[in-house]
């Protein structure tokens, strides 16, 4: 069976499937729902949580709505496990903050330019 004629998967989520190499009832069942919408992740592309319902869904046999409450947030909790490593969370801060900015009057010329002097938390 082709991912275009798959229950629940419209032709957007049936291409982004085909990119990354699911292109058959067959090879979503070899994967499961969790380790296709892992793989539509990495590839860049942005679905939505429906989307892995759609692929539980279709692996089961049913509407993406019919899929139960417990189960979504069991898939859930299996996406956030699989996806550990797929982006990193920003740590703390990317700066030092600013401690200091003073301006001094570059007195060489009277061009009008000041000197903004800006120390950081690090230097």
């Amino acid at each position: 069976m082709s991912a275009l004629k798959l229950r629940n998967i419209g032709p957007k989520s049936a291409a982004w499937l085909r990119q990354v190499g699911l292109r058959s009832a067959e090879d979503l069942a070899a994967v499961g729902a969790v380790g296709a919408f892992v793989k539509v992740r990495r590839a860049g592309f942005k679905p939505s949580l429906n989307l892995l319902y759609s692929l539980e869904g279709a692996l089961v046999g049913c509407h993406w709505q019919e899929v139960p409450e417990a189960r979504r947030q069991q898939l859930v909790a299996e996406y956030e496990v699989a996806a550990g490593g797929l982006v990193a969370p920003r740590a703390g801060q990317q700066a030092g903050p600013v401690l200091e900015t003073r301006m001094q009057p570059d007195d060489a010329d009277d061009s009008g330019d000041d000197v903004a002097e800006i120390r950081f938390g690090d230097s």
